[in-house]
């Protein structure tokens, strides 16, 4: 029998379908990032590596009203509910794929699936795309036939921020709200003025004012929207008239102090609430789900919650 022989290509030119193109380019700019946001970004994939993979969710790519989503479901999950979770990133990092693991950790213990919206990015679309983004997501909920109050939204970091202002335009809008929201780490203000900001600069290890700064510039910069303004400050919002919300972060973040604020004006506003602090926490502690035991313990009282407040 004669050799196997491999034929090399004489690189012929073939039409490509542009699926195959956008793949070749991304593997170019793996090699050759053309700016350093892009760089930032692919560093901030590497994220997910800190959660484990769960066992028993499923996962698969949604069209959610025009909004690529992740579908996590575990399996027994109450499919009757649902959780609209925004990921974290000052807006500008980050995406739907990594917090893909974390989400369904917090799936199996709220028993409900969870769609993890990977909403648009300044500062190619500033603000409101993101929240523009979540709202297209609830809408699309409701038309598959989910009950407002079925619908639980969640996020941490600038996640936790839509998870509220979603609530809240709704609520301006006189529609249906949310049963309940979970709000992880929240960006409440954009003054970047807590005394935290400073006293926590040196435990925060993923945070800091500087990077606030370049977030809030890449976000809003050139909006002409004032950093006190209540649509995008939460510790400057109305915040009557929410449903059941949790607010949760660690104490080592430097939002805590203005996380800690915000869950006081929550519960002043009359609100049913109920707070998550987690002891020597980072921000969006809850990137090590699986694998550390202070973010599981945490993301158990969060299922808890849930749970009890929307009888899933």
């Amino acid at each position: 029998m004669a050799p196997w022989r491999c034929h090399v290509s004489d690189h012929t030119a073939v039409e490509l379908s542009p699926e195959a193109t956008e793949f070749a380019e991304f593997f170019a700019g793996l090699a050759a990032p053309e700016s350093e946001l892009d760089a930032m970004r692919i560093v901030s994939e590497g994220v997910h590596l800190k959660a484990r993979e769960p066992e028993g969710v499923t996962y698969r790519e949604v069209d959610a009203g025009g909004v690529l989503g992740i579908w996590c479901e575990p399996v027994d999950a109450n499919t009757d509910y649902v959780l609209l979770h925004g990921h974290a990133g000052g807006s500008v990092l980050s995406s739907a794929f990594v917090d893909r693991k974390l989400a369904g950790h917090i799936a199996k213990a709220a028993g409900a699936p969870v769609l993890v919206l990977d909403f648009r990015r300044a500062p190619e679309h500033k603000y409101p795309a993101q929240v523009d983004d979540a709202e297209a997501a609830f809408n699309w909920l409701l038309s598959e036939g989910y009950e407002p109050g079925n619908i639980i939204t969640i996020g941490h970091s600038i996640g936790g921020f839509i998870a509220v202002a979603l609530a809240l335009r709704l609520r301006d809008k006189k529609q249906p709200l949310p049963g309940a929201i979970v709000s992880i780490s929240p960006w409440c203000d954009l003054e970047i003025a807590n005394e935290t900001i400073a006293t926590n600069a040196e435990t925060d290890k993923i945070l800091s004012k500087e990077l606030l700064a370049f977030f809030r510039d890449a976000w809003i910069g050139g909006t002409g929207i004032e950093f006190t303004d209540t649509r995008i400050n939460l510790n400057r919002a109305d915040l009557s008239g929410l449903p059941p919300t949790l607010v949760s972060w660690g104490t080592y973040e430097v939002l805590a102090g203005e996380d800690e604020e915000f869950a006081a004006r929550v519960k002043d506003a009359g609100i049913d609430t109920e707070t998550v602090v987690v002891p020597g926490g980072q921000h969006s502690y809850v990137y090590g789900a699986g694998r550390v035991p202070e973010t599981d313990a945490a993301i158990a009282k969060i299922g808890a919650w849930v749970r009890e407040k929307t009888k899933i």
